[in-house]
């Protein structure tokens, strides 16, 4: 988007609810009269270089990406036709940002691409006189929303659609299942498209194809329907920051622990980044993204293609999550401390003598343990330096022949 100081809710504080920080900023720092609109060719995006983004979220090991293609504010980083004047093609960067990513993102990697689109818009007369209207007028969907929805579908083929912003509107204002439709009939994504659950007020986390719930959702335990854990690396922001330290951005280990968590109660992990106005990953997000994908190169087998097994955490040592790997049989236990007496008590599984294997991710030895009366096993870790740890932050312990 194209905040430049305060990031993606600048617009909303600034000049709706007039907080006083925002205001004296803009005060102090712009010209008199400033508008929001004269952010536009300020967001100029001259360090963009999707490939180099491509290859940032190839090394993440993420399997799949979502662009926020529109925000709250309105402004498109497509050359919409809906959205005239008020696009990244006419205004700012003179670039179609969406096509240029997913070209890149295609070319260059397996991942999914996706794109978020915000149903409304704060300041747009027309979702202002239809929400002033108690929403029984529907001149803003028709003009706008909807149109824009079709357009990014069959420009851009996405896989995912991230929708947010309902504005307190119902579904049926926003005609969200007339849309859905025809995405998973219709639409040239019809066969592998899937959306998330912020289609109107009330749906979320009821319909949908996976939940979000609400930003930073985590609730720790098994949920029954797919969803999405979807959290900022920077706790302050969704966007980039000019003022931010960096004790507010989320470490490596921090997303770890969020990303086992997650995929042990069965959800996913969207991790969100905010680029600069002139198109740059801040290089301590491109870090971060990399050490995931790192971490990933030695556990991935832990996380992809994995079913919540039948405990997700350990009841005799804290801070291990459980995984099952249906493919190879494997029950994945993965442990975020390093214990210091060198070996580590499992109170879920029940291992079988002469049956049960135990190998540590990344290492090639078979590990020693031994079963407890009741239930669990305790398991002798190899004695290593931290040079030769597979990897750092959280290991992972495959058991194979385990009830």
């Amino acid at each position: 988007s194209a905040d430049m100081f305060c990031s993606v809710f600048c617009r909303w504080y600034w000049q709706k609810e007039k907080r006083e920080p925002y205001v004296k900023f803009m005060e102090a720092n712009y010209p008199p009269g400033f508008s929001y609109e004269d952010f536009g060719p300020l967001f100029t995006a001259e360090f963009f270089d999707p490939n180099q983004w491509a290859d940032i979220l190839k090394a993440s090991g993420a399997k799949y990406v979502v662009l926020t293609s529109k925000h709250h504010e309105g402004f498109t980083l497509w050359g919409s036709k809906y959205s005239w004047n008020w696009n990244a093609v006419d205004v700012g960067p003179k670039r179609d940002l969406v096509a240029e990513l997913a070209t890149s993102v295609r070319n260059r990697t397996d991942l999914h691409f996706g794109l978020y689109h915000s149903l409304f818009e704060w300041f747009n007369r027309l979702f202002l006189e239809d929400a002033t209207n108690a929403f029984k007028t529907r001149k803003f969907p028709t003009s706008k929303s909807l149109p824009e929805l079709y357009e990014i579908v069959t420009k851009y083929q996405p896989e995912i659609i991230w929708s947010d912003g309902d504005g307190n509107a119902p579904d049926t204002y926003w005609n969200s299942t007339g849309f859905l439709a025809w995405l998973y009939n219709d639409s040239p994504v019809r066969d592998t498209v899937v959306t998330n659950d912020r289609w109107g007020a009330a749906t979320i986390c009821s319909h949908g194809g996976f939940y979000t719930c609400r930003d930073r959702y985590n609730p720790g335990h098994l949920v029954g329907h797919k969803w999405e854990n979807c959290l900022s690396i920077d706790r302050g922001s969704w966007g980039f920051r000019r003022d931010a330290r960096l004790g507010d951005l989320l470490s490596t280990r921090e997303l770890l622990q969020q990303l086992v968590e997650t995929v042990s109660c069965g959800g996913n992990l969207l991790l969100n980044i905010g680029p600069s106005h002139d198109g740059r990953v801040a290089l301590a997000f491109e870090e971060r993204l990399r050490q995931v994908g790192a971490w990933l190169g030695v556990n991935g087998g832990a996380i992809y293609g994995t079913k919540p097994w039948r405990a997700q955490n350990d009841t005799a040592t804290p801070g291990v999550w459980y995984t099952f790997s249906p493919k190879e049989g494997k029950v994945n236990a993965i442990f975020l401390n390093w214990p210091v007496s060198g070996t580590l008590e499992l109170g879920e599984p029940r291992a079988k003598l002469g049956e049960t294997q135990v190998r540590l991710a990344g290492y090639k030895e078979l590990l020693k343990w031994v079963a407890l009366e009741e239930n669990g096993m305790v398991i002798a870790l190899p004695q290593l330096t931290p040079q030769q740890l597979p990897c750092q932050w959280g290991w992972t312990l495959q058991l194979t022949d385990v009830n």
